[in-house]
């Protein structure tokens, strides 16, 4: 007996079982190929978000802060277009996503830093003052 994963148990089809219908779907479970691994580390004093992004161009990245929310978009668009080549098939390049993240009221809101190199976005996110951790001290008993 062998197991098979259908997604429409109605109409199974020859290309269900040997693709699996995600292939052809960009639904939630298909999104990990297309969406960029995050890192969120945190210091004393900073918060730092590493985007993996290879072979993107950073003038097509949009980072915002609207309240507390951040949002790191991407969309890239290839519109060549010859006019000499008589197209059989044409299949249009567009890439993009979207991912948000909830930042704590303790981060400096103006002091945000973002840099694009090698394949990396990072997001430096710095806390306010009274949020930073204090060193441990010793306290003394009367």
């Amino acid at each position: 007996m062998t197991l098979i994963r259908r997604t429409n148990d109605l109409f199974p089809t020859f290309f269900d079982d040997f693709f699996g219908r995600d292939w052809f779907l960009n639904n939630d479970q298909n999104t990990a190929n297309t969406m960029p691994a995050v890192n969120i580390a945190e210091n004393a004093d900073n918060y730092l978000v590493e985007m993996v992004a290879p072979g993107m161009n950073k003038k097509d990245f949009k980072i915002e802060l609207d309240n507390q929310l951040l949002t790191i978009s991407y969309e890239k668009e290839d519109t060549n277009e010859n006019k000499d080549v008589n197209y059989s098939k044409r299949e249009f390049y567009y890439q993009s996503f979207k991912r948000s993240f909830t930042l704590p009221q303790t981060v400096e809101n103006d002091k945000i830093k973002a840099k694009y190199e090698n394949g990396l976005l990072m997001i430096q996110i710095p806390k306010k003052e009274e949020a930073k951790q204090k060193a441990s001290r010793l306290i003394s008993i009367s």
